[in-house]
Order: structure tokens, then sequence, then C-alpha cells
């Protein structure tokens, strides 16, 4: 079937076709994630398994290596490193690209629980999550305060700011750096105990069993039923200062009566210097294929908003890559412009005929907008990578269209009307056109599937590249000789 000539009798289909592919285009373009490279997904699992108390030894022989005797039959696991410090075991599975993440991590947790009868008892469940490959923190705040101290400050980054980021559209974590958290510390008297006559571990467990809320059953009350629970937790320094101990010899003091009751901070084991000085700073990242953009305008209007209800606390950004991002964006976008009215110029500059220029120039547009649909249908965002494959496309997007308005001109000049000349053409051209387009398809496709990291960074270019193309043989099939048939004039194409 000669689609150039059906698209020419009839052109109302083939132009309601593109004005719906434009408009999801441009729809589309206006919903993609804005990034700085292509979003990769490294299937990789980490076991964490923590042991209060035991050596990297006992960790390494009794944890490590039955973690690492289990995961190494895995599917696809291709490289196992665990790391062992004291009371805590981690482990690393790298799984081949081919495997899914959620796969590669499920089989993990399968692997860790068939083996659970076999590890220590004293342990903690083993943590079994994925581990995401992404880029670092997209903007980085400080926080200072004057009238709070370094532990109240710590508090209401974690309590306050966290909170308050944490579920907003994109957010991914957020963290804190520096700081101390609140700590209630016990300074027991050697003295005191040896004259009471008991342990320092006799008091610890005293406090561990009846310094905590526990769960007390039920009750039933009229036609419902109510819970019951046991609140020990003192709730305050002095009432924790307050609380009994029981002595061997069957008496009772408190406390405040074997030491001191502190109400402190922890020892610092990170920290952060903003010009020389201590700080506390958060750090927020993104989702998975979240708009770098986006998450940046959410979070700055939540910090704005932190800003007004606590006035005492000053918010201040140290570090914002989304502002290279979005430069890199624009760029790309006046580069993406730029190329296309210089190929628009060029064209003009040959053919000498602005009514063949306008019909080769309108390929530009209908070929690179709709692209930006099937960019969101395949997933993928606007960034170096695919703004990249656009840029190189320009060029290429105009050539079907200028060889089919070149032959449709040449008809022209041997005599025939616009309308015979573009269907005769058209059918004339139209494998050659064809042929073009899928060589270049046949270039940039088998990069898409380039193996490892690369080949998810590439997959955005060479089918970026691919649809552009196809795209734009679709216009110098339908829209072109359609256009040329009903806008070209025989009287401007002058004979060579």
């Amino acid at each position: 079937m000669n689609f150039s000539a059906w698209s020419i009798r009839n052109p109302i289909p083939p132009l309601l076709a593109f004005f719906l592919l434009v408009l999801l285009g441009w729809q589309s373009f206006n919903t993609l994630p804005i990034t700085k490279f292509p979003n990769i997904d490294v299937p990789i699992a980490a076991v964490t398994v923590v042991q209060s108390g035991a050596a990297p030894a006992e960790m390494e022989t009794q944890v490590t290596k039955e973690i690492e005797d289990a995961v190494a039959g895995i599917t696809g696991a291709k490289r196992i490193t665990s790391t062992v410090t004291d009371g805590l075991s981690t482990t690393i599975i790298e799984f081949r690209m081919e495997v899914p993440t959620d796969k590669a991590v499920q089989d993990t947790k399968d692997a860790i629980d068939r083996i659970r009868g076999d590890l220590p008892a004293g342990i903690e469940a083993p943590i079994v999550t994925r581990v995401d490959v992404e880029n670092g923190a997209i903007m980085t705040f400080r926080a200072t305060a004057p009238g709070m101290t370094l532990e109240e400050l710590s508090w209401f980054v974690d309590d306050t700011v966290i909170r308050a980021l944490q579920g907003k559209p994109g957010v991914g974590r957020v963290d804190r750096m520096g700081g101390a958290e609140r700590e209630i510390r016990i300074e027991l008297d050697p003295v005191k105990l040896d004259s009471f006559g008991v342990t320092a571990q006799a008091v610890s467990a005293q406090l561990s069993a009846t310094n905590t809320n526990l769960g007390a059953g039920k009750f039933e009350l009229g036609t419902g039923e109510q819970v019951i629970r046991t609140l020990g937790d003192g709730g305050t320094v002095a009432t924790l200062a307050d609380t009994t101990i029981a002595l061997p010899s069957g008496q009772f003091v408190k406390l405040s009566d074997l030491g001191q009751v502190i109400d402190d901070f922890e020892k610092p084991r990170s920290f952060a210097r903003v010009d020389g000085e201590a700080a506390v700073a958060f750090q927020i990242f993104r989702s998975k294929g979240a708009s770098e953009v986006s998450v940046a305008e959410v979070s700055n209007a939540v910090i704005d908003d932190l800003r007004k209800a606590y006035p005492e606390v000053t918010l201040t950004k140290i570090d914002d890559t989304v502002f290279y991002t979005y430069g890199n964006y624009e760029s790309a976008l006046n580069t993406l412009i730029e190329g296309s009215l210089l190929a628009v110029f060029v064209v003009l500059l040959f053919l000498k005929n602005w009514r063949a220029t306008l019909i080769s120039a309108i390929a530009l547009p209908l070929s690179a907008i709709p692209t930006f649909y099937l960019m969101e249908l395949l997933g993928f965002s606007l960034n170096l990578v695919s703004f990249l494959a656009l840029t190189l496309a320009t060029g290429i997007l105009v050539d079907d269209a200028i060889v089919e308005i070149e032959n449709i001109a040449r008809h022209i000049r041997m005599g025939k009307t616009p309308y015979r000349a573009a269907i005769e053409a058209a059918d004339e051209i139209g494998l050659a056109v064809i042929a073009t387009t899928c060589t270049i398809v046949a270039v940039f496709v088998p990069v898409s599937f380039m193996p490892g990291i690369p080949g998810q960074y590439f997959i955005q270019f060479g089918l970026t590249v691919a649809v552009a193309v196809l795209f734009s043989l679709m216009v110098a099939r339908l829209i072109t000789p359609m256009m040329a048939a009903y806008f070209m004039r025989a009287t401007e194409i002058t004979l060579p």
C-alpha cells in the first residue's frame, strides 16, 4: 500500500494523528523527570547482622561465613563482599545485570531465612536491603540556632525538619550530618555500690525490667474491649532518679542514692563543619526515578515554611547540585533549538524556496515532540544523554523530508501539477527513504543493548535516536507529500 498517496487523498486522518501525537509529546515533555544522568539500576543486596558485644572473630566464624555460604548459591550472584567489625557484620551481594533487583533482594531474604536457625541466638534479626546506586544528595542545608544546645538543635532537625520533608513527592530520604543524640547517662558510684552490697549489673537489670512500657492484656468494658498497658517509663530524668532499686538485703534505695543521673548527649561519632565551625546539617536525596528539579522545588517550599514557623532557627543552603542539573537542561534545550534553526537555514540555503523549506522544517517538531511521549512510556528522563541523542538527531530528522520534497520539486519541473507530482514522486522515492531510516535505526539500536552499567546509560541514547528517526520517517511518508500536494506552487519552482 502506498501510504503517501493515501495521505494525499485523505489528509484529515494523518493531520489528526500527528496533532494528537504532538499533544501527547508536549504533555510528556512537561512531566518527564529532569535529572543529570539516566537512572541506573544495579542489582545489589546487603545483609546486616548486629550482635552486641561480639568480637570480630566471633562474628566472622558464627555469622559472616554462614551468610556467605547461604547466599553463594543464589542464582545470578556474581560477587560477595563482607565487612566485619565489633558486633556488626555486613555482607554485600552483587548480582549479574540481567537479574531484576527485586528478585535479587527476595532471593537473598529467602536464603537468610533458611539459615536463621543456624545463626547465634543472641543476634538481632538480620536485615536485608537493596543498595540503590544513585547520585549523591541533591541539596545540603545547615541549621543554626544561638538559643539551642547542640543536642536540642539535632533533635529539632530530626523531629521537625526531617519529618516535614519525608513523605513529600520525590523525596527519597533525608540524612542528618553532625550534631548529637540525647543520652540519659547513669554514673554509679563504686563506693556506694559496695556499701549497699549491690552490683552495677544488678542495677542495670532492674532498670531494664522496670523502666519500660509493656502490654498487660485486655478487659471488657460494656460491649467493647479496652487495652491495658503497664507504664514503667519514668518519662523525666527526675522520675528516673527516684526509681526504687532492690538491695540483696531486702531493703530499697533510690537510684540517685547509688550515683548520678545526668541528662546529656552521647559521644559524637560524626561531625559537620561549615566555615570551620561545628554545625548540624542535613542532606536531601531524591527517590529513584524522581525529577531532581521537582524534588528541589518541593524541598525549598517546605524549608521556606519551616523558616516562617521557626524564625529562631536559621536554615542555610550550603550545597545545591540541582542548579547545575537545571543549567545543563537549559543549555541542552538551547542547543537543540539553535541546531534546529541552523538546520532550517541550511535547507533554505540549498532549496531556495520558502514553501519547500517550511514543509521540510515542520518535520523537526513533528518528529522530536512525539519522541517525548515514547520516552515517558519507556521510563526515560530528560538528562544529558537523552538530550545528546535529540541534538545529534536534529539534522537527521529533516533528511527524509528533504529527499521527499526535492524529488517532488523535480517532478513539478517536469510540468506536473503539485498534486500529481507529490503522488508519483513519493511513490518513486519511498523505498529509498525507508531504507535510509532503517539503516540509521540498525546502527543506533544495538548501542542500547550494551551489557553492564554502560548499557543502562546508552539505552536512552540509542532508543531516543531510533524513535525520533522513525517518527521522521512517518512524517516524510505521510505529512511531507500531503503538504507538498496542497501547499507547493508550480510557478515558484524554477528550472535548474
